[in-house]
């Protein structure tokens, strides 16, 4: 009996394209993240490892949609494969099925390196980016997501006796997550 194939998306940000990823592959259900790829805490990622059967194919496009850093893909490819699950690479061009050569794992820990020192690369130009801009008084730094008025509104709420737990407020975050903000905003 042959398993489902089963796709993986990510993209880093909201206005990133997901559709070319896995354009042109056919598969029986696709899992999409909108998030970064320093962890593999992500959502749809979970749903996956949790979906994922002996005899299915997960098929991502490159190694770095799956993982930028080379513990966690070593560890996502090796949790799959012994679970019974293929794992397919299209830009690469390569499949790991726990049955692999020693080449096929020279190349995984390669090509998930090349991966990890990419994501380097982006943050170290990001902190000089930064630095630049803050020099020529371009950079603000992040946005508030919490206004004068509700920050107001939490400080009264947690001088008039409401629980501290009570007084933190739902946010969400510019790149869709919510996230919980302790009174005061801080």
């Amino acid at each position: 009996m042959s398993g489902q194939r089963i796709g993986y998306v990510r993209v880093s940000t909201l206005d990133q394209n997901e559709k070319r990823q896995l354009e042109g592959q056919v598969l029986d259900r696709v899992f999409m993240d909108k998030a970064s790829g320093r962890d593999i805490a992500r959502p749809e990622l979970t749903q996956l490892l949790r979906f994922a059967r002996e005899g299915d194919t997960v098929v991502v496009h490159s190694m770095d949609r799956l993982a930028r850093n080379l513990d966690d893909l070593r560890a996502l490819v090796q949790g799959l494969t012994r679970k019974g699950v293929r794992v397919e690479f299209i830009k690469e061009s390569l499949v790991f099925t726990g049955e692999d050569s020693p080449m096929a794992n020279l190349m995984l820990s390669v090509m998930g390196a090349f991966a990890e020192f990419e994501r380097s690369l982006i943050k170290e130009r990001q902190k000089e980016g930064i630095a630049l801009a803050k020099q020529r008084g371009a950079y603000k730094g992040r946005k508030k997501t919490l206004t004068q008025e509700r920050a107001a509104e939490l400080v009264q709420r947690a001088g008039s006796g409401v629980p501290k737990a009570l007084c933190q407020w739902p946010v969400v975050s510019a790149h869709g997550r919510p996230s919980i903000v302790p009174a005061g905003g801080q």
